[in-house]
């Protein structure tokens, strides 16, 4: 869509889009959950997808592929590179819910891997040297494929991060349990690609990472208890989400930054985290609930002002309760992350319940899978959410939203020799650096005529120390 008006500039089905990139699919393929990765350094879009066979029984009881694209140039309308190659080529294991991650030295594809429907056998990862995608032929010979690995040790459903801001981390964060139990589980599990642009690329030895308990919420299809979503009509059938991390891992500044499920007070809620890439430390974590609501899908992502944006689903009981697109946006100051109030981007006009679950009570609605949050590349300021709803009570909708952030300047002052150094964040645009001798009533404030510099994410300005006292503060319009 054309992000000025809203107007669509090209539309294309999946397998169109695929057989475009130069791939071809069996008649009886399926393709399923989507990733697009826009990469502000190298100006490329990366695509993924995994394929199924429609016509057995059980799809997951046979081997299947990743399909990975990388367009051409900058305009994602133009010509992609597709690739296509088998997700287990060690025992031909099945992968489903393919995650997407990129950073300066590779492209990261892992899948959650199968043998039949309810035999999940762990993890697997491949890493892409990124080098390579961006040749005028592509290549994807140089990968290296880590098999399928334990839940145990690596966590479960990885989320390659991503670094779209020209570093390189390699770095891997999951959790250690989406949904098997409702027993509490406290740990984040992360790892890295060592040599990630060359091939024979290595991992890290995995790290837990302590964190408060959080409790899966629990789904089923099988009419067994559980822990779906509430709807204005007095049912609980909605499939949410379980605890994996949503969406994507963001890393900002050394900073990542991911989300995920939990359960408050018989509630569906979300976990946020925040933390440090270079020590795996967890930073800061909190809660998003409601005590009328249940919250699923979450997403995440963050700017270099300190600005983040989280995006959910949530529906409950009552007049408001139907299926609602939602926003809320944040601020790190000094370490500590303040939310503001939840914004309704849009809202379903009834509960939703779709033909699986009107033919079989035993059988509850599919949702989701995810949604997803990303800062534009060329402002970062602006934000974009990927949504659903349901526009007549059994249609899956998509919402589109851009959402445009001020971050409130935090003013930093220190000593620089015989000067001052006075610094804030360089996206709160449009404020004047000003100065007082005193706070004496009325208090005379007078503009500082130094100019303006930036360093780094920060504008800075140098003011000679005098022998008076000095106050300053940034004034808005």
């Amino acid at each position: 869509y054309n992000k000025t008006n809203g107007q669509n500039v090209k539309r294309i089905s999946d397998l169109k889009f695929w057989a475009n990139a130069g791939l071809v699919l069996a008649s009886s393929d399926i393709v399923s959950d989507p990733r697009i990765v826009y990469d502000p350094t190298s100006q490329r879009w990366f695509a993924s997808m995994v394929d199924a066979d429609s016509s057995a029984a059980d799809p997951t009881l046979e081997s299947n592929d990743f399909l990975l694209a990388v367009s051409a140039t900058s305009d994602p309308r133009g010509t992609w590179h597709g690739f296509l190659f088998e997700a287990d080529p060690d025992t031909g294991t099945f992968a489903d819910f393919p995650t997407l991650g990129v950073d300066a030295n590779a492209v990261y594809l892992s899948g959650d891997m199968y043998q039949g429907m309810d035999n999940p056998l762990g993890p697997s990862l491949w890493s892409f040297p990124k080098a390579d995608l961006l040749m005028a032929t592509p290549t994807i010979s140089n990968a290296t494929f880590f098999g399928v690995m334990s839940y145990s040790q690596r966590g479960d459903v990885l989320q390659p991060v991503n670094c779209l801001d020209g570093s390189a981390s390699g770095l891997v964060l999951a959790t250690t349990d989406i949904g098997n139990d409702t027993d509490p589980h406290s740990n984040l599990v992360s790892f890295a690609v060592l040599n990630a642009s060359q091939p024979g690329a290595s991992l890290t030895t995995p790290v837990f990472i302590p964190t408060a308990p959080w409790i899966v919420p629990y789904n089923s299809d099988l009419g067994v208890p559980q822990f779906a979503a509430r709807q204005p009509d007095a049912t609980q059938t909605l499939q949410a989400n379980d605890a994996r991390l949503g969406a994507k891992v963001y890393a900002v500044g050394g900073t990542l930054y991911a989300v995920n499920n939990t359960l408050l007070n018989n509630h569906i809620a979300i976990r946020w985290y925040r933390v440090r890439a270079a020590d795996n430390t967890l930073l800061e974590s909190g809660m998003i609930a409601d005590t009328n609501l249940d919250l699923y899908f979450p997403s995440i992502a963050a700017n270099p002002y300190g600005v983040v944006v989280l995006s959910y689903q949530g529906s409950g009981l009552g007049t408001n309760g139907n299926i609602g697109c939602y926003a809320q946006a944040g601020q790190t100051v000094n370490g500590v992350t303040t939310f503001g109030s939840r914004l309704l981007l849009q809202a379903s006009t009834s509960s939703y319940h779709d033909l699986y679950e009107q033919l079989s009570a035993a059988v509850t609605s599919r949702w989701g899978d995810y949604t997803t949050t990303s800062v534009d590349a060329a402002n970062p300021n602006s934000f974009w959410t990927i949504q659903m709803y349901s526009s007549d009570g059994e249609t899956w909708t998509t919402q589109i939203t851009q959402l445009i952030t001020t971050p409130q300047p935090v003013l930093g002052i220190q000593k620089a020799g015989t000067n001052v150094l006075l610094s804030w964040q360089a996206g709160a645009t449009g404020y004047q650096l000003q100065s007082a001798t005193n706070f004496h009533s009325p208090v005379a404030w007078t503009n500082v005529t130094q100019l303006q510099f930036t360093n780094g994410n920060q504008l800075s300005v140098t003011v000679p120390i005098s022998g008076n006292a000095k106050y300053f503060r940034l004034q808005h319009p």
